[in-house]
């Protein structure tokens, strides 16, 4: 299927600011045309593929109306599950790529309900200048062009850290199996880059160091990155190919087993939040603004938002 590129230079300076911050980042306060006093803030700890969107489109576009500070923090999701259980971070928001890691981890202990909010894709970004990259241009097949790469040409995120990863794992084993690719899911993840952070997923690419990664959609569309469709079968996108998705699993060096899910987003409000009230007005401000997400690449329209048990009254639109 076809590429696009896709581009935004407004977001260049607050990107920097992620990329030479790390995955611990603040967001900005003291808005012009603040209401509050600034010194309320809600923590958010988020699945790191909504780092861009967050830090540069949504959280200054709350602060300014409500005058709460934001502040991010973004890692892969399963890092980000594993930080709440063992209390090394106490957000206030807790924001995953994977509806069900949320509730498989956090229930009951951390969380009570949660909202499902946005829909994403599984696809390949990659730099056109490179030779894979002139391949998948052309149209070649995608699992052709990737079995050619050289040790570290490839880049995922870590699947022992991040639903993206195991999702490109997914990928590898749906089409090994749907094209008789024997071996081909190992091979893969053997010869790919695993990169630790999510947010950086793309760095290589847009330093020419890297041809390709296993990336999510909005993640191409924040960088600018060319972006491979691929098919409903294996994109995970798609409720109606759910059974297939699920026919692939990966289990984390943790042991926990993730089988292939369509790519849903959700957030809860953290049971013993510090503020809980700027929580809820938080994600109340998100679910009542699902253009900020369709902006970036994401899937925000029905049958979003999702409630799921017994959400706070005032937080669905």
């Amino acid at each position: 299927m076809g590429s696009a590129r896709h581009g935004n230079s407004s977001r260049r300076g607050r990107r920097a600011f992620l990329a030479a911050g790390g995955t611990a980042v603040a967001g900005l306060a003291g808005l012009a045309g603040c209401l509050g006093s600034g010194d309320e803030r809600v923590r958010i700890l988020s699945a790191g593929s909504l780092a861009v969107v967050l830090e540069e489109v949504v959280g200054p576009a709350f602060e300014a109306e409500t005058g709460i500070d934001y502040q991010g923090e973004y890692y892969g999701a399963n890092a980000v599950m594993r930080m709440v259980e063992s209390g090394s971070s106490h957000p206030d928001v807790v924001v995953s790529a994977d509806a069900t890691l949320l509730r498989e981890r956090l229930y009951p202990d951390h969380a009570a309900w949660d909202v499902e909010f946005a829909a994403n894709e599984v696809g390949i970004a990659y730099e056109p200048e490179t030779a894979l990259g002139r391949r998948l241009e052309d149209g070649e097949p995608w699992y052709e062009v990737v079995a050619d790469a050289d040790e570290g040409e490839v880049a995922i995120s870590d699947p022992d850290l991040d639903p993206l990863g195991y999702r490109a794992v997914h990928l590898f084993e749906l089409a090994e199996r749907r094209y008789g690719l024997d071996g081909f899911r190992e091979r893969l993840l053997e010869r790919a880059y695993h990169e630790p952070d999510e947010p950086q997923l793309l760095a290589g690419i847009e330093t020419g160091n890297r041809a390709c990664a296993i990336s999510y959609r909005n993640m191409a569309v924040d960088h600018g990155v060319a972006f491979l469709e691929l098919s409903d079968a294996y994109n995970f996108s798609n409720p109606e190919y759910a059974d297939e998705y699920a026919r692939a699993s990966y289990t984390t060096d943790e042991g926990y087993t993730a089988h292939g899910t369509p790519v849903v987003y959700n957030a809860t409000v953290r049971t013993d939040a510090d503020e809980p009230d700027a929580g809820e007005a938080f994600l109340a401000f998100l679910l009542e603004r699902p253009a900020l997400l369709a902006d970036n690449g994401l899937r925000a329209d029905e049958p979003f938002p999702r409630s799921h048990d017994s959400v706070p009254p005032g937080i669905l639109p």
